[in-house]
C-alpha cells in the first residue's frame, strides 16, 4: 500500500472514533486516526454510566483506549486536524493542518460537536462542574438535592420532567420556555416547580440569582445547548447535515452510512442521545459497517 494511503481514515479519535477503529484493526485493515485532542466532555472530572469505567476521569478512559488500539500493527495515529476533504468512494483525500495528504477508500467521521451555552452570566465557568446537560451522566451525584433547569427551549421541559427522579426540580423558564396546559399538568404531577422570573446570573457553586434579587441555591443545574459541527469535514465531503431543535447532526442510516457513498459517521455528531456509552456503541457499529462495505461493495 502506498505511503499515506489507507483502507479507512477515521476523523476524530475520542470515544466513537477509537471504538470505530477497533473492528477495523481486528480485521487487519490499514487505518489512520486523525485527532486534534478536543473531547467534548473535557470539562468534567468523572465519567459515569459506562460499564467497567464508571467514575473514571474521561481523559484516562480515552488514553487507555488509545494504548489498546495502537497495539494493532495496522493502525496509525496522527495528532492533527483535517482542513480539507474531497473525493468519492474508494478515492478520498484528506489534507491535515501540516499540509499532508492522506488518501483512503473509506472515511469515518467521528468529529463530534461543539456546545453553544446559554447566554447567562456564570454558566460557562461552571460547565461540567455544577452545570450539566445529561441527567444519566451527572444526576446521581446530586444526592436528590435541589436541581435547577435553566430554560432555553422546549427541550428544557423534557429535561425537567426527567430530572424529577434525581431531586427536587425547579424549571427556570427565563422568558424562553412556555409550557402548555398539558405540559403544566405533567410537570405538576412530577413535582416540578415553575419559576417565571428571568435569570440574572449563576453564582457560587450553583446559585440562581433572579432579576428580582432572589437567590435560589441548587445542588446542581442542568440546561440545553445549541450544538454545531466541531469540524467542517462532513460539509466539505457533501454529507447532508440536518438542523434539529438541539442543533446540527450528520444524517446517517441504520448502519451509520451518510448520504455520501463511502463515508460513515458516528458519535455525538450523529445521535440525539449523547453520552460515552452511546458514542462507543455507535462507533463500533460504524467501524463494522465500514469493514463490510470494503468486503461486499
Amino acid at each position: 500500500m502506498k505511503p499515506n494511503h489507507y483502507d479507512v481514515v477515521i476523523v476524530g479519535g475520542s470515544y466513537a472514533g477509537i471504538s470505530a477503529a477497533m473492528p477495523l484493526a481486528r480485521a487487519r485493515r490499514q487505518i489512520l486516526v486523525i485527532d486534534g485532542g478536543q473531547r467534548r466532555n473535557r470539562f468534567v472530572e468523572a465519567s459515569h454510566g459506562f460499564i467497567g469505567q464508571d467514575g473514571r476521569h474521561p481523559g484516562a478512559i480515552v488514553a487507555d483506549a488509545r494504548v489498546q488500539l495502537l497495539r494493532y500493527s495496522t493502525v496509525r495515529w496522527q495528532t492533527s486536524t483535517v482542513v480539507q476533504a474531497s473525493g468519492e468512494n474508494d478515492g478520498f483525500n484528506l489534507v491535515d493542518q501540516d499540509g499532508t495528504t492522506h488518501s483512503a477508500r473509506r472515511i469515518i467521521l467521528a468529529t463530534g460537536v461543539s456546545d453553544e451555552l446559554p447566554n447567562i452570566k456564570g454558566v460557562s465557568e461552571r460547565w461540567g462542574k455544577s452545570v450539566f446537560i445529561c441527567p444519566y451522566c451527572d444526576g446521581y451525584e446530586l444526592n436528590q438535592g435541589r436541581i435547577g433547569v435553566l430554560g432555553v427551549n422546549p427541550f428544557s421541559i423534557h429535561q425537567a420532567l426527567l430530572l424529577a427522579d434525581w431531586g427536587d426540580v425547579t424549571l427556570f423558564t427565563n422568558g424562553l420556555v412556555t409550557p402548555d396546559a398539558d405540559e403544566l399538568d405533567h410537570l405538576k404531577a412530577r413535582g416540578v416547580k415553575i419559576e417565571p422570573v428571568r435569570i440574572r446570573s449563576v453564582e457560587d457553586r450553583a446559585t440562581v440569582v433572579l432579576e428580582d434579587g432572589r437567590r435560589m441555591p441548587q445542588a446542581g443545574l442542568f440546561t440545553g445547548t445549541s450544538m454545531r459541527m466541531a469540524s467542517s469535514t462532513a460539509e466539505q465531503l457533501g454529507c447532508d447535515i440536518d438542523d434539529g431543535p438541539m442543533g446540527q447532526m450528520i444524517r446517517t442510516d441504520s448502519i451509520k452510512a451518510t448520504t455520501v457513498k463511502g463515508v460513515f459517521a458516528c458519535g455525538d455528531a450523529t445521535v440525539g442521545a449523547k453520552s460515552v456509552p452511546v458514542a462507543v456503541g455507535d462507533g463500533y457499529l460504524a467501524g463494522a459497517s465500514t469493514h463490510r462495505s470494503l468486503v461486499f461493495e
